[in-house]
């Protein structure tokens, strides 16, 4: 199964071992809980899917990467206690706590939460040392002689053979009890993660193209060559930034996350021609509704010229929408916390403290969950702008000392609310002006069915056509269907006529 189907297999997973029964006893008893085993490629999302996971649930993640730890680290270390059998003192070998379970404990005093998931990457790939250690924990999940605690699940990640010669392949006994998921490395679960989390436009571009360039390993005389899910992310945040720098993005650059020399060279040489692009295709004066006069030429351009261009409109728009959707989350949760704190407030004098106290709690929040995956990056980013609004607020009336605070936080909303329509109207525009130049240009063809299924595809994209709605959307939409439909019809036609 790909990446996407495994994060939601592992949900599923978690949310039924957690279910109770009326009597509050797991559905699931706690020993046959399987542990997950998730076996696939590197550099696929493993580790960013557990994350991923943990967001969704807000649960608790303690993640190690097991072929780091020694014997003595993970199941602790020995020393001699004197107990006493039959009336007789003797001196017993104990353990103290595994690191490893310590930390489960930490977490859960850190965050206040009794849940979560202790995920154990490259759990295959152990030393001859710790090979029991593993096997007693699949099975009876414990380290030494502490068990993980009730509530936490566990789920363990590795390679197949084929990627990594230190595997070691488990027996049948452990395997039997273990839930294991199979993943492989699949380039549209790789384009939906793309649209979120604001892949550059150049790398989409360039993978729509070259498919096939996606994820390759392969090993000659010369070592092992790869390129990876990961690789095309970490350059693709690299490229985000050495444009923002002025730097330039050349082959060397590039084999340094993609290590296979042609693709690393193929991209990089891809990536001038996209630069270069943006100046034909300005996305600027698109979005401003200039259309340009001599359209042959563009007209005449080759169809991975024009999957360049709506890459690059694509990409600029993604930007828009995604600041969007931020300053909607904000501005709605601004608004939920003011009327919680005027109705908090005894009189006008309160409000003031009021505020301060709601900023306070949400630093607080902040503070508390912030990069422990109990919410996920978005939330973080819309709870610590919020605490930053309310600041904003809170100074805003102590500096205009007038006594009528509800009408001044009213209007201090309102400017805010103003500003942010503002910003949605401009991204209405934008978007009406692209729909405007690719069917002037190209026409009711494949350009602007490329531009539709884009925009059908994207997180942001379509949140924002759904809030704040979009009339050439829905029109090309519904003709280029019913002449999808037409074409069915005539085709079904022709083939009873012959």
């Amino acid at each position: 199964m790909n990446i996407k189907r495994a994060k939601q297999e592992i949900i599923n997973t978690i949310r039924a071992y957690r279910e109770k029964d009326e009597m509050g006893n797991y559905l699931i008893p706690i020993q046959k809980q399987r542990p997950i085993l998730l076996i696939g490629p590197p550099g696929i999302g493993k580790t960013a899917i557990m994350e991923q996971v943990a967001e969704e649930l807000s649960v608790n993640l303690v993640s190690y990467t097991i072929t780091h730890h020694t014997r003595q680290s993970a199941i602790g270390l020995p020393f001699i206690s004197k107990k006493e059998y039959g009336e007789k003192e003797f001196s017993v070998t104990e353990y103290t706590m595994s690191e490893i379970i310590a930390s489960v404990y930490d977490k859960i005093k850190q965050t206040g939460v009794n849940e979560g998931i202790l995920f154990l990457d490259e759990i295959n790939c152990v030393s001859e040392t710790l090979v029991p250690t593993m096997l007693q924990f699949l099975q009876y999940k414990t380290f030494g002689t502490h068990k993980v605690p009730d509530g936490f699940i566990i789920v363990t990640a590795g390679n197949p053979p084929k990627y990594n010669r230190a595997v070691r392949d488990f027996d049948i006994v452990t395997l039997d009890r273990v839930k294991r998921i199979d993943i492989e490395e699949d380039l549209e679960a790789f384009f939906e993660y793309a649209d979120t989390n604001g892949i550059h436009g150049s790398i989409r571009a360039y993978l729509d193209i070259h498919k096939d360039n996606f994820y390759s390993i392969k090993s000659d005389v010369d070592g092992k060559r790869f390129v990876t899910a990961r690789g095309w992310e970490d350059l693709s945040q690299l490229i985000r930034a050495y444009e923002k720098l002025g730097l330039e993005i050349d082959e060397s650059v590039a084999s340094q996350y993609l290590q296979e020399k042609e693709i690393a060279r193929d991209f990089a040489m891809y990536y001038t021609l996209y630069r270069k692009y943006e100046d034909v295709y300005d996305a600027s004066a698109i979005f401003e509704g200039r259309i340009p006069e001599d359209k042959s030429k563009l007209k005449k351009a080759s169809f991975d010229e024009k999957l360049s261009m709506i890459n690059l409109l694509m990409d600029s728009l993604n930007q828009e929408f995604y600041l969007y959707d931020k300053n909607f989350k904000v501005q709605k949760r601004l608004q939920s916390e003011i009327v919680s704190i005027v109705k908090g407030a005894d009189d006008t004098a309160d409000l003031t403290k009021e505020i301060r106290l709601r900023k306070e709690s949400l630093e607080n929040e902040y503070s508390q969950k912030a990069g422990e995956h109990l919410m996920d990056k978005e939330s973080e980013l819309v709870l610590r702008l919020t605490a930053n609004a309310l600041s904003d607020l809170e100074e805003y009336l102590v500096k205009d000392g007038g006594e009528d605070k509800k009408n001044l936080i009213k209007s201090w909303y309102q400017a805010r609310e103003q500003e942010r329509r503002a910003y949605a109207d401009k991204v209405s525009d934008h978007l009406k002006n692209c729909f405007g130049f690719l069917s002037g240009v190209y026409g009711e063809e494949q350009e602007l069915v490329l531009f539709l299924t884009r925009l059908d595809s994207g997180h942001y994209s379509l949140s924002f056509i759904q809030k704040e709605g979009s009339k050439e959307y829905y029109e090309y939409n519904k003709m280029l269907l019913l002449r999808d439909v037409r074409q069915d019809i005539t085709a079904e036609i022709l083939s009873l006529e012959n």
